[in-house]
């Protein structure tokens, strides 16, 4: 963790598959702020098996662990934004997505959007939590 006055950055993004290094943080506190990197449904470095069910549930588990370096949960976001590699997963995305969030539903944007391969999401999340 690296502090520049009101701005902290949590650990740097894992590596990818085959150990290559990736410049950025997984996330970012500025203010009350906290900015997620996009995650996408990896274990590892290696994309996770299965269909958009899956692969969901792996991102939103990627997410909360992001989430817990800054202190964090998907209560407290307020803002996602997702990218799916088929628009015809939307239906089934949105059932695991409303069960993480129903309680605390955030604004949020789904886009359609060729991914890396295998993946068929990735997501991203702004939390707003006062420190």
């Amino acid at each position: 963790m690296t502090t520049t006055q009101q701005i902290t950055r949590f650990d740097s993004a894992d590596a990818a598959a085959g150990g290559t290094p990736r410049p950025f943080a997984k996330a970012v506190r500025a203010g009350d702020f906290v900015f997620v990197s996009g995650q996408v449904p990896t274990i590892d470095g290696e994309i996770v098996n299965g269909g958009i069910v899956q692969q969901s549930e792996q991102v939103i588990a990627n997410i909360v662990e992001v989430l817990k370096l800054a202190n964090c949960t998907l209560a407290d976001v307020v803002k996602v934004n997702i990218w799916l590699d088929d628009p015809r997963d939307f239906t089934s995305f949105n059932a695991v997505f409303e069960k993480h969030f129903i309680a605390n539903p955030p604004a949020r944007s789904t886009v359609q959007s060729s991914l890396m391969v295998d993946a068929k999401i990735e997501m991203d999340v702004t939390a707003y939590k006062p420190v």
